[in-house]
């Protein structure tokens, strides 16, 4: 099963996007889910995490007080909301379900990915 990431694309320093995962997993899971990004040449790294109630957070602190992870589980979708854009945060972004149902900086503790989306940002 894999997660579907979209709503990446090109962008200008300064700007924002959303980025959207749906989980098609029927009944919806009780799980975390984090994004992660990846730049070419370098490893994969965490973004944001959120529990699946939605109530707690984390974030990477490259992108704390920019980023917003948040999520409807009605729809099975979970956000990020990206402001502030700057050319490093270009990267492939990536959705992943936890294994659990607390988000994790580890992606380790992540079982189910999506295929990414490409978030490119220029100067």
């Amino acid at each position: 099963v894999q997660l579907q990431a979209f709503g990446g694309g090109p962008v200008q320093t300064g700007g924002s996007l959303i980025l959207s995962c749906a989980d098609p997993r029927r009944p919806s899971s009780n799980n975390a889910v984090g994004w992660f990004r990846q730049a070419p040449g370098k490893d994969r790294e965490f973004v944001a995490g959120i529990n699946w109630r939605g109530a707690m957070t984390i974030y990477a602190d490259s992108v704390k007080g920019r980023f917003t992870i948040s999520r409807d589980n009605a729809k099975n979708m979970v956000y990020l909301q990206m402001n502030s854009l700057k050319p490093e945060d270009t990267a492939g972004y990536y959705c992943a379900s936890a294994r659990g149902s607390v988000s994790t900086r580890d992606e380790t503790g992540y079982s189910y990915w999506g295929q990414g989306t490409q978030v490119t940002v220029s100067s």
